[in-house]
């Protein structure tokens, strides 16, 4: 009789599913970390050569055409609105439909998100630009905006993994990429960071959650079979 593996072990092909998407989540957040360390030690702090260039190309391209739509990124991705408005709809939603595994990874995914942005924030303490146009705490790597943008994307291109989720999930993280920068309040290789965190932290927290989700998501939804049976009826 032969041992179970991975090619016949149902639990165990999914534990060698997840464990390279696992490795990359960790070598995203280590990368942003790294990042932030080199920055840290050259010049305390001082933005890079493509920091200062991306810079200098967005303030020559500025305009109202552009400010307001950054302006409401701004609003959507961060304070109350971004950091408890828009995760406690999500987490409200997810529940309304049946998905109470869904909404825990994605509350676990948020938290240990946005916590770790501020520990690196308080870490390196990096200024941010001097071409800033909106009020923001001290702490320019990594974005926090950008960090919450890719953690939501890819949390919901998890529980729901639909090719348009995650379509709209990386407009949505390249338009507040693009925001974050347009407004001055980080550098280019800060919202990159953020982009690494978020997206990270998403993939590390969905591994010991991967089984109940894949479960969850196979289950039958309540409200499909109320339309089935009353379908059935009909007939």
């Amino acid at each position: 009789m032969t041992a179970p593996g991975p090619l016949t072990d149902p639990v165990a092909a999914r534990r060698v599913h997840r464990f390279w998407p696992l490795i990359s989540g960790v070598v995203a957040v280590l990368l942003a970390a790294v990042v932030g360390l080199f920055i840290a030690l050259r010049d305390n702090g001082a933005p890079t050569e493509i920091d200062t260039d991306w810079m200098n190309e967005i303030i020559e391209h500025r305009s109202p055409v552009w400010t307001l739509p950054s302006l409401f990124m701004n609003y959507l991705g961060g304070g109350i609105v971004g950091v408890f408005v828009v995760p406690i709809a999500i987490i409200v939603a997810l529940l309304l439909f049946r998905r109470r595994w869904a909404a825990l990874y994605f509350l676990v995914a948020s938290v240990l998100s946005a916590g770790l942005v501020q520990l690196l924030k308080a870490t390196f303490g990096r200024a941010r630009p001097s071409e800033i146009l909106v009020t923001a705490d001290f702490g320019s790597f990594p974005s926090g905006h950008t960090a919450n943008a890719a953690t939501i994307a890819v949390c919901l291109a998890i529980i729901f993994p639909r090719v348009w989720v995650w379509a709209v999930g990386a407009a949505y993280v390249v338009l507040m990429l693009l925001s974050r920068t347009y407004l001055g309040a980080h550098w280019l290789t800060d919202t990159f960071a953020g982009l690494l965190i978020g997206a990270g932290v998403a993939v590390i927290v969905w591994a010991p959650f991967a089984a109940k989700l894949f479960e969850e998501r196979a289950r039958p939804h309540p409200f499909a079979l109320g339309r089935r049976r009353a379908s059935g009826a009909a007939r």
